[in-house]
């Protein structure tokens, strides 16, 4: 399924009614099938129904907010998660990404930066067709095995675990270039993400999560290496 085309499903979880409608009309002269919910237990009811490629999620919501909703999204399903934030909040920014989220927002937005976001996820939710190492199909880290093809992380028992389509990226990227330092740019570059601009945690907090699940001891990473001032490493031999 190419990007953008009918058949795509978005979800747009807002309790405000005139950005859904906004974003209903935007979304789908572009193409995509839009669903929408004002709240957590309308966001489950669709689901029900499909599960959308991605959802587009306001933190803000009473009751159950963005952060939570996004929790339960990422350990339940494979779908892409855009957060919509205040303008300047950094703290929702990291905490979105620290529950799985793939891409945020800020409020105000451009319909047209939003678009750019979706697409940008959605290529990232794509399987590569280019690039893939034959000998290489699945790799152990640590505790775990990556099915490359597949994009399935499982543990040592086989229990599959849930990543985000820019975690299983990063992997990719360490995976290809074993026992060589990646700077953080070069980890942009080489996930395909040189036209999103975060700011300069985003990929410390989304290796944290990735130790957290492939590390036998995550305070003292061997697979995934720091090397200080630098970058990040893939150590093979070590897993």
């Amino acid at each position: 399924m190419g990007v953008g085309q009918a058949g795509t499903r978005i979800l747009v979880v807002d309790d405000d009614a005139d950005v859904r409608q906004v974003l209903s009309e935007y979304l789908s002269t572009h193409g995509y099938e839009v669903a929408l919910a004002e709240n957590g237990t309308a966001m489950r009811k669709e689901l029900e129904r499909a599960v959308p490629s991605v959802v587009l999620l306001d933190v803000g919501l009473p009751g159950e907010d963005g952060l939570t909703l996004a929790r339960y999204l990422r350990e339940r399903h494979q779908l892409g998660i855009i957060m919509v934030t205040g303008a300047d909040d950094v703290v929702d920014r990291v905490a979105g990404l620290e529950v799985g989220a793939d891409d945020y927002i800020a409020k105000p937005f451009d319909p047209r930066e939003l678009r750019a976001r979706l697409k940008s996820v959605l290529r990232r939710l794509q399987p590569s067709t280019s690039g893939e190492k034959p000998n290489a199909a699945k790799v152990n880290l640590g505790r775990c095995r990556l099915d490359m093809k597949a994009r399935i992380l499982s543990d040592d028992r086989g229990k599959e675990i849930p990543i985000t389509a820019m975690e299983f990226d990063l992997l990719k990227a360490l995976i290809e270039h074993p026992n060589q330092v990646l700077s953080r740019d070069r980890l942009l570059t080489l996930t395909r993400n040189r036209e999103w601009e975060p700011f300069d945690r985003s990929i410390d907090i989304r290796i944290t999560r990735l130790r957290r699940k492939v590390e036998e001891d995550p305070a003292r990473p061997k697979v995934i290496r720091t090397v200080r001032g630098a970058g990040y490493m893939f150590v093979p031999s070590a897993s």
